[in-house]
């Protein structure tokens, strides 16, 4: 069920429109950035392990966003959300597969390692994905800008972690890549379905599903373990409240309402603001520097998003 409001195609949308979508998923990008400060603060402020950070980052997720719908439009976006209710929960699914096999991988691998892989193999999956799909070879453009964007995140990531390597580096590397085909899935099924439901029904939906997959894991794994899953620490849950309000629910809404108009290879490239932020403010507030190669990496993702600007006038197709 769709309504006329809830989902324009991207096909004959005007420049103007499509523009926004890629502006919009740029600013989603911006925002998970901002997650690489704020969780190590957390968990140190909180004695809370990730897993647990994560599941309660979800929790307060899903509980602003059902209050939201509770105020005239919870029964719309139950109606909306049900008669698409496998891609809701594929994308809910999917959603917290990707942000708990991060963190293992993050803790196996490292965290330059595991953005490296993570990041990259998601817009390289997806190019491949598009190309079986239309059975021909990727346009030249598209490759292009694929491999700008990963030579970038390769030079970003590197040169921005001074952090020790992981201790189980291979099984991190494989959960790197699981996670990365996530994501990148995630975005995947999500763009049709944001076309077809409205924004807030969209996100209200499908991060209820990823909290209630993030809750047992990141909280029942630590209670069998013996280890803390609350804190009484006010500034603890001034961090985890920033990290489910602003990173989960108003990220997650500006991605699926960018991917309305913007294909989900275009969108995946542009949320590789995601590391260009979070090294500028390790820079600006961590007092990291940022080496030349940095330098490099940050300008080449840039350039690769400014390619996709330059053709969101012909979306990929889905």
């Amino acid at each position: 069920m769709t309504t006329p409001a809830a989902a324009p195609p991207t096909a004959g949308a005007p420049a103007p429109v499509l523009a926004r979508g890629l502006l919009l998923v740029c600013l989603a990008g911006v925002l998970w950035g901002t997650i690489g400060p704020s969780v190590p603060l957390a968990v140190e402020a909180s004695g809370l392990g990730p897993l647990t950070i994560g599941a309660l980052r979800g929790l307060v997720a899903g509980v602003l966003l059902l209050a939201v719908a509770s105020v005239g439009r919870l029964r719309r976006c139950w109606v909306l959300a049900r008669p698409q209710w496998r891609r809701v929960v594929a994308v809910g699914v999917l959603t917290a597969t990707f942000q708990q096999l991060f963190f293992v991988a993050v803790l196996w691998a490292g965290v330059s390692i595991t953005t490296v892989v993570c990041l990259g193999f998601a817009p390289a999956l997806l190019l491949v994905v598009a190309s079986v799909r239309e059975r021909r070879p990727p346009a030249a453009g598209a490759l292009v800008t694929v491999v700008i964007a990963v030579v970038g995140l390769l030079l970003v990531s590197v040169a921005g972690s001074e952090g020790p390597a992981g201790s189980r580096p291979v099984v991190g590397v494989l959960a790197a890549l699981a996670a990365g085909a996530a994501y990148g899935f995630s975005a995947e099924v999500g763009a049709p379905l944001s076309r077809r439901l409205d924004t807030l029904t969209m996100t209200t939906a499908t991060m209820v599903v990823a909290a209630g997959v993030l809750l047992p894991l990141g909280l029942g794994l630590p209670l069998l373990r013996g280890e803390p899953v609350l804190t009484t620490d006010l500034a603890s849950w001034g961090w985890i409240v920033y990290l489910g309000v602003v990173t989960m629910a108003v990220a997650y809404a500006l991605l699926f309402t960018g991917l309305r108009t913007t294909s989900s290879g275009t969108a995946v490239v542009a949320s590789l603001l995601e590391p260009v932020t979070a090294v500028l403010l390790a820079v600006a507030f961590l007092g990291e520097r940022l080496s030349p190669a940095g330098v490099l990496g940050s300008v080449l993702i840039l350039l690769a998003i400014a390619t996709l600007g330059r053709r969101t006038q012909e979306p990929a197709p889905q």
